[in-house]
């Protein structure tokens, strides 16, 4: 059951098959061709999958960030980014990184901030003289810091998946490596900004301007304070926060900022509705997946088989990372996530890491894999938005690359980075 598993997977992999209908079809072909489960046991798991009521948080979140976009919300925030260090040398490199932090608070999707802000931020760049490929690079690499701050649709599943953490404490621990991942990237700006002597000829705006522009972000701003507040708070629970969500950037783009129109809404709520059909395709192919793995016992069989080999935790670790990279090349972090993390973090457990800091290099792991080829998921979506090859997008991605792994290695060796806040904030 596992070789037809693993082969029918890797086959259809290889051919191009999308990774939801690749992990559907090789479950349907192990159970037809590997066991004498009836065939119904692939739709009970598959529904199974998806049957679950914090994941009722995912299309709330998605229909957010969407009308946070509609709403013109996403370009205050821009602009609020634009002002402040625009003007400087490699401003605008600075102002998508902020701008897509800052929409990182609203959206949790990589995909998402790419398609959105991203797409913004590049063109504004390439009007200023910036390299398309540099600029669409940029925007590519720093979309990973949206599944990292809160909220995130991958720390929804991996809660999901892993109870020895929960979904509050999963968003808090991740605001200090997504800040971290953000300083990185403005790191790589600033040289290759130098290098390349990139600047902005924009008038700087006067201190009137400043204000006004500052005092109007302010609302989209408060979203994150609202969704993580709310939940540290204890006043309303994940899945509720983002309906509260879907209200607050609803009234701030039909009222405070009125540039959302009931015209608009049934075609926000059709692009809310196909990405969340995607995502959740995926989770439910993934969930049957991951069945005949632990049916089959190949989670048990790798935990005894790591354990025996008497690693230290810092060696699991880095272990894992390699893995997760290689794994993260080929597959979606949401798969990834249900089928991987049942395996290693019982282990993780054994050699007693601290099941956060676990999670967060998990996640972080498997989001890098969104830039990396063949897959990269987040090379496409702005290699399609702002119609550039993804060859040349992925010349310009070595150095964020490297930043990435200092950054890996810097959580893995310091694992307090991901787990104080958590654990001061009582999670």
């Amino acid at each position: 059951m596992i070789i037809i598993l693993f082969a029918s997977f890797f086959v259809l992999m290889a051919i191009g098959v999308p990774i939801a209908f690749t992990l559907a079809i090789a479950t349907w072909l192990a159970v037809i061709l590997g066991s004498n489960y009836p065939q119904i046991v692939v739709i009970k798991e598959m529904f199974s999958g998806v049957d679950s009521f914090p994941l009722l948080a995912v299309p709330f979140f998605i229909l957010a960030a969407e009308l946070m976009t509609g709403g013109a919300l996403t370009h205050h925030l821009l602009r609020l980014a634009v002002q402040f260090v625009g003007r400087a040398r490699g401003g605008l490199g600075y102002a998508s990184i902020i701008s897509t932090t800052l929409f990182a608070g609203i959206s949790g999707s990589a995909l998402a901030a790419a398609a959105g802000p991203g797409a913004m931020n590049i063109r504004m760049m390439e009007k200023s003289g910036y390299d398309k490929p540099y600029a669409s690079a940029l925007a590519a690499a720093v979309a990973i810091v949206d599944p990292i701050i809160p909220p995130s649709i991958v720390m929804i599943i991996y809660a999901l998946q892993d109870n020895r953490v929960s979904v509050g404490g999963l968003f808090v621990a991740g605001i200090i490596p997504g800040l971290i991942i953000s300083a990185a990237m403005c790191a790589v700006n600033f040289v290759i900004s130098r290098r390349r002597d990139y600047r902005s000829m924009d008038v700087r705006p006067s201190l009137r301007e400043m204000v006004s522009t500052t005092i109007f972000a302010l609302p989209a701003l408060a979203l994150i304070v609202v969704v993580v507040g709310g939940i540290r708070g204890g006043y309303f629970t994940p899945t509720e926060a983002s309906v509260i969500a879907v209200f607050y950037a609803l009234c701030c783009g039909m009222f405070i900022y009125r540039s959302l129109h009931l015209r608009d809404l049934p075609d926000i709520i059709f692009r809310s509705a196909m990405v969340t059909v995607g995502i959740l395709l995926i989770l439910a192919s993934a969930r049957a997946f991951a069945w005949v793995l632990i049916n089959e016992g190949v989670p048990q069989y790798l935990a005894d088989l790591i354990i025996s080999w008497n690693l230290s935790p810092i060696a699991f670790l880095l272990a894992v990372n390699i893995l997760l990279l290689l794994f993260g090349m080929f597959m979606d972090p949401l798969p990834g996530v249900m089928i991987l993390v049942p395996i290693l973090a019982p282990i993780s457990a054994h050699l007693g890491i601290d099941p956060i800091h676990f999670a967060m290099i998990v996640i972080i792991n498997l989001t890098i894999g969104l830039i990396t080829p063949p897959v990269g998921q987040l090379l496409y979506v702005v290699s399609s938005t702002v119609r550039i090859r993804v060859s040349e997008i992925s010349r310009e991605m070595t150095p964020f690359l490297f930043a990435y792994l200092i950054i890996l290695l810097l959580l893995t060796f310091v694992p307090s980075l991901s787990t104080w806040l958590p654990h001061v904030s009582g999670y």
